[in-house]
């Protein structure tokens, strides 16, 4: 192992073997959006089917949630199995060794687009309990139920493939910026149009020396920073359940490996895209709650329960809520709407350090005792039509702080789910590269 590859095990990255298609592929049919996303809308799902038709994709490598429930999964798990195979054999691939790859992905919504550095992480420095202190964390907690089908498809995979987003808390914009101002430098891998109004990916490989080090000694400088007993250096944007599957997959290989063996396997290894939370491009939302079937009396007699005490203001519109709810004067705020209008309530010595967390533990109560369901939406707009309507109460959520998530992670172990979303469904990672994670 180089020096460099010394350096950046320590930081548990290591330089990976990514597979893209070779020139001539219809990249724009090859890459399809995340397999999580329009879970809902299986019409979606058969647009893309008719729109790549036969052309390789990423298509038939992955399983879209959409189909998680369809009577026979192991057919397709079978099928996806043997395409992977079928497109190594047909050598449909061109493999760029030991390197990353920077890339940068625009879309309508952010022209000026966002980068990341796609890496292998060590999943011997991953650890998606709760109280864990590894490198690499969940941020939300992971519903441990959702890993065992995700297992059955990635067990006999030869390849993954990756969707996953993985930030990192670099406010110098030290490690992936650098490479950004000097793309003219670095070759291109490729360039194309996304699908299904996906935007713009394009990419460039990263595997000089000097370019490794650089980013190995900005990563040495952030963790440097970290409090040695809970130094938490990779936090999960997107993609949890699938690290928490690919974690969860190699515990099993390795039982039946030596030491040796453990070292370099390829599945102790999992391709991720590193994303700098301070990134301008990267769209940090909220994710608003609605209650249905529920009183405003019942509601503030909950709240009552998590925190020392609380005022309730009203407001005349939503903007009106938002402004208020993003301001910091030391309470925990959130909006609220019924039927009645629109009110902002404060919150004082809560048991939760943000708000979402607080609410959370009001969300369980009522759904323990069978007072409420709930939804989580994304869009205050919609949210807000939502609780207007007779019997439904919504709860419009401050923004997300990028300069507070990582303390927040680090105060409360992990968000509460659905606290925050990285863009809107079409603004999720689309599959490009794979990698061989079979020996």
């Amino acid at each position: 192992m180089s020096n460099v590859a010394q350096h950046l095990a320590q930081y548990a990255l290591k330089c990976a073997d990514i597979m893209i298609p070779k020139p001539g592929t219809d990249l724009t049919k090859w890459a399809v959006v995340a397999c999580d996303q329009y879970t809902s809308e299986p019409e979606y799902w058969e647009q893309v089917a008719d729109y790549v038709k036969d052309a390789p994709s990423t298509l038939n490598l992955i399983y879209p949630e959409v189909y998680l429930e369809e009577a026979d999964p192991q057919k397709r798990i079978k099928s996806i199995n043997e395409t992977m195979q079928a497109y190594i054999k047909q050598g449909i691939f061109t493999t760029y060794p030991n390197c990353f790859f920077l890339v940068h992905r625009t879309t309508d919504n952010c022209p000026g687009g966002r980068w990341g550095l796609l890496v292998t992480l060590d999943l011997e420095h991953y650890d998606y309990a709760k109280d864990s202190r590894t490198l690499i964390r969940a941020t939300e907690g992971t519903i441990l139920s959702r890993i065992p089908p995700r297992k059955e498809i990635r067990r006999n995979a030869p390849l993954e493939l990756p969707h996953i987003m993985v930030l990192i808390n670099d406010a110098k914009r030290s490690v992936i910026e650098p490479l950004a101002n000097k793309t003219d430098t670095l070759e291109k891998v490729y360039d194309t149009e996304l699908m299904a109004n996906g935007g713009h990916l394009s990419a460039w490989k990263v595997d000089r020396q000097e370019d490794l080090q650089a980013i190995a000694l900005a990563v040495e400088a952030m963790h440097a920073d970290l409090d040695p007993s809970n130094p938490l250096l990779f936090a999960m944007g997107d993609g949890n359940h699938s690290l928490a599957t690919a974690k969860s997959c190699w515990e099993d290989i390795k039982q039946g490996l030596s030491e040796d063996g453990r070292k370099n396997h390829p599945a102790r290894y999992a391709l991720v895209e590193l994303e700098n939370i301070f990134d301008p491009g990267l769209a940090f939302e909220p994710i608003h709650r609605v209650l249905f079937n529920l009183s405003r009396q019942t509601f503030l007699e909950e709240i009552a329960k998590v925190c020392e005490s609380y005022v309730v203001s009203k407001a005349s519109s939503k903007e009106e809520v938002l402004q208020q709810i993003n301001v910091n004067d030391g309470l925990q705020k959130f909006g609220y709407c019924d039927a009645e209008g629109f009110l902002v309530i404060g919150m004082r010595e809560s048991k939760a350090s943000i708000a979402a967390g607080t609410l959370q533990l009001v969300i369980d109560s009522l759904l323990a005792q069978k007072l409420a369901t709930v939804d989580y939406i994304h869009g205050v707009e919609v949210a807000a039509n939502l609780g207007k309507k007779k019997g439904n109460i919504a709860l419009i959520l401050p923004d997300v702080s990028k300069a507070t998530f990582f303390d927040t992670i680090i105060k409360d172990n992990a968000l509460p789910r659905k606290t925050f979303s990285m863009g809107e469904a079409h603004e999720k990672r689309y599959y490009m590269e794979a990698r061989r994670i079979q020996p």
